[in-house]
């Protein structure tokens, strides 16, 4: 494992980590009375829009995972078409895991796909990113031992501290605080964010950390 791999790696969630503040902030300058808590809504599309652009450009351009071979315009088409679908199946998903934790059925159904969108974002996009529309490659990161590169392991910790944030982020809403962000769904996207900002730091960390003792073999 080289120091350049983790330079790169601390630069592109450092880059990944701004894309998040600047959705929290620059709409301000551009929309009237923007605010995470007072337009939720708004700010879930934003943060999914940015994130999501400057994932697929970034990781684009790093390259983290080994080209593919050359291939035609319809295979590169029919990749592009795979992922899209990809995405959305994993937006449907999270949307009914999420109801089936008690998020409204049908008072809410806006507010709960944008969440969903917005999990997405921060997991199957990454997914998508590193290794494709490839399900075993996606099972091999996520099975014990499975990481090959310290992509993967970003990956690992980034999709399981934004899930764990968006779970945990939906306990004070039962509780009779009546503040503004216990509204559905603003405290689990606040806790899937932290969550995610969370794993972009705790990754090149534990990385750095246990260097000695990572070793990626090719399978």
């Amino acid at each position: 494992m080289s120091e350049a791999g983790v330079t790169r790696l601390w630069a592109a969630n450092l880059l990944c980590g701004c894309a998040v503040v600047l959705a929290a902030t620059a709409p301000r300058f551009f929309l009237d009375s923007f605010s995470v808590l007072g337009t939720p809504l708004t700010w879930l599309c934003v943060c999914s829009v940015s994130v999501s652009a400057l994932n697929v450009v970034l990781y684009a351009a790093l390259r983290p995972s080994p080209p593919p071979r050359r291939s035609p315009l319809a295979h590169k088409i029919s990749r592009f078409l795979k992922c899209c679908m990809y995405f959305f199946m994993s937006c449907i998903l999270f949307h009914a895991i999420v109801v089936l934790y008690g998020a409204p059925l049908i008072e809410s159904v806006t507010e709960t796909f944008l969440f969903a969108v917005l999990l997405s974002t921060f997991t199957t996009l990454q997914c998508l990113c590193i290794l494709g529309p490839n399900i075993q490659a996606w099972i091999r990161v996520f099975s014990k031992n499975g990481a090959m590169s310290i992509w993967d392991n970003n990956l690992q910790i980034t999709t399981v501290c934004s899930v764990l944030g968006a779970w945990f982020g939906a306990f004070p809403i039962p509780l009779d605080w009546d503040r503004p962000w216990q509204v559905w769904p603003i405290s689990c996207s606040l806790g899937a964010t932290f969550g995610y900002l969370a794993g972009l730091i705790i990754a090149p960390l534990w990385i750095h950390w246990n260097r000695k003792q990572l070793t990626y073999k090719s399978r």
